[in-house]
């Protein structure tokens, strides 16, 4: 299935489902997915997803069905879509998209199974007791993204060897923005460079950010790991553009989008464990059984294209590393 037909797919169940689809679904185990984004925003991730659960031996309209809830964006309807998929009575709720998403479900049900994924330490966050032993109904994948904060930097430096002051984007309302400013911080310093904590926890704060960014004489931008930033990647790619502002996002969908770095935890390999986890608790696995998955794998995305209409050139060193090249 390619990124389009599942797209395609998607939107042609939901139309069809609240009329005729319901019959079909009750012999079936029913699964909720939770998203904080869009669908076509996080395709690539979707298509994983359904690996994942293809592995366990699930296939939906075959011998499983999905009731999907995306927040487009609005991280403030999570909690109300997340009460809907627990009225329809679902069997699991695989989240996606934002840590609020999870924290969603797990508020939303005490019984219901919920499988996330996330990029931020999911005990810190309150969603497990432990990494080996989660507890309670949710368990789910983690990946690196706050861990990685200084490596960006080194990344967007490599782009950009000249620059002499940089910018960290991050969002005051999260706590895990104080640990990458002060890592950033320090990184910073080792590369001789001044760098600039700015803050944004809102689309309209975001767009008064880029407008500052030259005043400031800032050659670079790292975009933090927050949920707010990862629902918001067509913003930023965009700004970037706009404001001809050399970025590096930790989510893939950043360089999809227009960006031109990302780097960050395999979006491919979480959203397929997602997958495999929600095939497994459908065949009985208690989710206090499975382990956090702690997904190690990085990847450097380089979207050659935006470069070049920023009138950067892509060492070739940084090229040879890169994951994927988007031209």
């Amino acid at each position: 299935m390619t990124r389009r037909e599942f797209i395609t797919l998607i939107g042609g169940l939901a139309a069809a489902w609240p009329i005729s689809g319901l019959a079909q679904q009750e012999a079936r185990p029913l699964i909720g997915f939770l998203g904080a984004a869009s669908p076509v925003q996080f395709a690539d991730g979707m298509l994983a997803f359904h690996h994942g659960l293809s592995e366990t031996g699930f296939t939906e309209g075959q011998n499983v069905a999905i009731e999907y809830r995306w927040a487009e964006n609005q991280l403030d309807r999570l909690p109300q879509l997340a009460a809907d998929l627990v009225h329809r009575g679902v069997a699991v709720i695989a989240t996606g998209g934002a840590s609020p998403a999870a924290l969603a479900a797990k508020s939303a049900t005490t019984t219901i199974p919920v499988v996330f994924q996330v990029g931020v330490d999911p005990v810190a966050l309150g969603l497990v007791k432990s990494l080996n032993r989660p507890g309670g109904n949710v368990t789910g994948v983690t990946s690196l993204n706050v861990e990685l904060a200084q490596k960006r930097l080194e990344v967007l430096h490599e782009l950009v060897p000249t620059a002499t002051t940089m910018a960290l984007l991050v969002n005051p309302a999260t706590s895990s923005s104080e640990t990458q400013s002060q890592s950033l911080l320090a990184s910073s310093r080792e590369l001789g460079l001044q760098l600039h904590v700015l803050q944004a926890s809102s689309e309209q704060e975001i767009d008064g950010v880029f407008a500052s960014l030259h005043g400031l004489g800032i050659s670079g931008l790292v975009i933090g790991a927050d949920p707010l930033f990862a629902v918001r990647n067509q913003q930023l790619a965009e700004l970037s553009v706009r404001f001809a502002m050399p970025s590096i996002s930790p989510y893939r969908a950043f360089a999809k989008a227009g960006g031109i770095l990302s780097y960050g935890g395999s979006l491919i390999d979480q959203y397929r464990q997602l997958g495999v986890y929600t095939g497994r608790i459908l065949k009985g696995a208690r989710p206090s059984d499975l382990p956090v998955e702690q997904i190690t794998k990085v990847e450097l995305i380089v979207n050659v294209k935006t470069a070049r209409t920023l009138g950067l050139s892509v060492p070739l060193t940084l090229l040879g590393r890169a994951d994927e090249v988007i031209e």
